[in-house]
């Protein structure tokens, strides 16, 4: 009986060696974003949550004068229940499981291993069932921090390999700029924007250079050093790098490998304050002065006039700046717009530069704030040489998917705005601004954001208020600030009634196809759960 209840035991704690490298492997092994997880409701109820609880209360039972044979009886079934929960969940393919990379095949393989061991020492060590089903439920309760102290142990381990490996990539591009070709290096950096700008300026570029961009998920150490050593080639003319940090010297870590030529900062704002500890050190890094700092004496730094951090940076910076803007006065820009429209498959506009040229762009992405984006790409565009009339032709090949929010059709003729990849402050006001440009009802669909630290609370607030303005109906599907998104929205005009906290994928789609007709809106922002977009596409 006790080999039975091993063998189940073992296929029912796969499920939480399998998540719990799936969590550390989505916050990127970063101690700081795996502790602030727990600040959420949903990390909250990975440690209170009525099966744990259960089983601390069988252990503590353990010491009582409960029979033996209920206490085995309880587990065995609680772990038989968990088993076909677990293989149900493999049959959907709905089981929570770490990319395959070399790093997560070993820390599976030891994490197993551990198990496996643990088991033979139980099976052959202890004398008392009593002792070793006591052994196995404490096990079991212990096993986040197995995994996250196995994890931990391989840090340094992954230090020594990512040094090597970014020596390795900085003696590449350092080789290639040097010689004939004369690479060019493009560096991008902020709390918002990044991955766009890179997508919009690497379309145009490559109209008339070969260019290599840093692929999706690519702005990390690892992530960057990889696209060199695998992608860079001496083919290249411009290299443009997206750069992510959480914490101050990152971007300047990435500078030191990457040496950029030119410098775009996107925009700043409160995202992951929580993981940088501080404003100041936010501003080194995603804030652009690592960045700035770092660009050679003949480069230069391109940054947002619309960003209040941007101007900050732009007024304390003695790097050569260009400055983009919507309004021709903010910070004496070098490029602007005039007669901006927003259409609900296209924006247009007129960019103006101090020169005095300019072009008609009708450019086929979502939202007005796309516009700051694509200046940036113009703007850098036109330093490496390209004509206004060069750049607008060159932007009609930009596709919808690279500015991150695809409208589709949905179930009953409702339109889904799909805007699920990401999500920050200034984004989520954005997206929400673009549902105006919808005649009939409006409705967002979104989670809490996180890693805002102190600032959370006004962030979620402006939020609301601007759901208040544009929606007709929001459904948060996180609760740990919904109330703050609720006040928002009430004071400007939304009822109470409409604003709906709920987080079951199901429950959503019901509560949109009761509100909704054909012709309406429903934004879904940032990371929804995937089955709801299923659910809605048609």
């Amino acid at each position: 009986m006790f080999i039975l209840f091993n063998i189940i035991w073992f296929f029912a704690l796969s499920k939480y060696v399998l998540f719990w490298l799936y969590l550390w492997q989505l916050k990127e092994y970063h101690l700081g974003r795996f502790f602030d997880h727990f600040s959420t409701a949903k990390g909250q109820r990975l440690i209170f949550n009525p099966l744990l609880m259960f089983k601390v209360a069988i252990l503590f039972l353990f010491f009582t004068t409960v029979p033996f044979s209920i206490l085995f009886t309880a587990l065995f079934i609680t772990y038989v229940v968990e088993s076909l929960v677990f293989g149900r969940a493999i049959m959907l393919k709905t089981a929570k499981r770490p990319v395959k990379t070399a790093k997560s095949l070993v820390l599976m393989l030891v994490s197993f291993g551990l198990i496996i061991l643990f088991l033979a020492w139980v099976s052959l060590g202890q004398k008392s069932n009593s002792l070793a089903l006591l052994s196995v439920i404490l096990f079991d309760i212990l096993l986040p921090l197995i995994i996250s102290l196995t994890v931990l142990l391989f840090q340094p381990f992954t230090v020594l390999l990512r040094n090597s490996i970014l020596r390795k990539a900085k003696n590449k591009v350092q080789s290639l700029a040097s010689s004939d070709n004369n690479l060019t290096v493009i560096g991008i950096t902020g709390s918002y924007g990044k991955t766009t700008t890179k997508e919009f300026l690497s379309t145009i570029l490559s109209k008339k250079f070969n260019v290599l961009k840093t692929k999706e998920h690519q702005n990390s150490e690892i992530g960057i050093a990889k696209c060199i050593l695998e992608n860079l080639n001496k083919d290249n003319q411009i290299f443009i790098v997206e750069m992510g940090s959480y914490k101050k010297g990152g971007i300047k870590l990435l500078c030191d490998m990457v040496k950029p030529k030119i410098g775009i900062v996107t925009g700043v704002n409160e995202q992951h304050l929580s993981l940088f500890g501080s404003i100041e050190n936010l501003l080194s890094a995603e804030g652009g002065r690592e960045l700035a700092e770092a660009l050679p004496p003949d480069g230069f730094l391109v940054l947002n006039g619309e960003n209040q951090y941007c101007l900050d940076l732009y007024r304390v910076s003695d790097t050569e700046k260009k400055v983009y803007s919507i309004d021709k006065g903010n910070a004496d820009s070098n490029i602007w717009t005039e007669d901006v429209q927003a259409a609900e498959n296209s924006i247009s506009f007129v960019a103006r530069n101090k020169k005095g040229e300019m072009a008609h762009f009708t450019v086929g992405v979502l939202g007005k704030q796309n516009v700051q984006n694509l200046l940036a790409a113009i703007l850098v565009a036109q330093a490496l040489g390209m004509s206004m009339e060069e750049i607008a032709l060159a932007t009609k090949d930009i596709k919808e998917v690279q500015a991150g929010m695809i409208l589709k059709p949905g179930k009953h003729g409702i339109n889904i705005i799909d805007s699920s990849y990401s999500a920050n402050p200034d984004g989520v006001i954005a997206d929400i601004d673009y549902l105006s440009v919808f005649p009939k009802k409006r409705v967002v669909v979104m989670p809490c954001l996180i890693e805002l630290g102190k600032k959370s609370a006004e962030a979620h607030k402006k939020i609301g208020e601007k759901i208040g303005k544009t929606c007709n109906l929001a459904i948060v599907t996180t609760q740990e600030r919904f109330n703050d998104i609720k006040i928002g929205a009430i004071e400007f005009g939304m009822k109470e009634k409409d604003i709906i906290f709920c987080e079951n994928p199901d429950d959503i789609y019901s509560i949109i196809t009761l509100f909704c007709e054909k012709g309406d809106a429903v934004l879904l922002e940032g990371r929804v759960p995937g089955k709801l977009i299923s659910l809605l596409s048609e």
